[in-house]
């Protein structure tokens, strides 16, 4: 697949509740900054919320990063893979819930909707997870989630009181 010709939005949620989790996340954006053309334009502070799977592991730090890339979405999410690899994050099938250094997920990629295995866009979980649409509200109030409606009325029918910012977005990440 070729690289679109414009400039298109995406947003990239990020996880880590290993190995000191803010410095997994800053590292991170850091890297998604160097990708091949691609420019990291915000990102969100950083929130310390439960697992969202097996409540005997660590809770997790989550950000949204916005960017503007010329990749398409299988290029993305192979850049996305490479950042997790290189931080040390090693997949294995029964760990989908499970505790991991860093996790990169492709949330929204301009309008489009994508189905194909492997790959997901809008991301499925987007409109139920309030560690996605509160960060992802902070960076980009307006966006709207492909087939589902505008971000900011999915958050309305999610709980954010378990979310704590532990770190404000600063203009170092954008």
């Amino acid at each position: 697949m070729h690289e679109p010709a414009s400039w298109i939005p995406a947003y990239i949620g990020l996880g880590s509740n290993l190995d000191d989790p803010p410095a997994q996340l800053a590292r991170a954006l850091a890297a998604l900054a160097r990708l091949p053309s691609t420019r990291l334009v915000a990102a969100s502070g950083f929130y310390r919320n439960p697992p969202l799977g097996p409540q005997d592991q660590p809770w997790y730090v989550n950000a949204v990063a916005a960017l503007l890339t010329r990749l398409g979405p299988q290029a993305l999410l192979v850049a996305l893979k490479g950042i997790e690899a290189a931080q040390g994050r090693q997949r294995r099938p029964d760990d989908r819930w499970g505790p991991r250094v860093v996790d990169l997920d492709l949330l929204l990629y301009g309008s489009l909707r994508v189905d194909e295995p492997g790959l997901v866009v809008p991301h499925p979980g987007i409109g139920e997870r309030n560690f996605v649409l509160f960060p992802l509200l902070e960076i980009a109030p307006a966006v709207r989630v492909p087939g589902r409606g505008r971000a900011v009325e999915l958050a309305r029918s999610v709980d954010g009181t378990s979310l704590e910012c532990v770190r404000p977005a600063s203009a170092d990440d954008g």
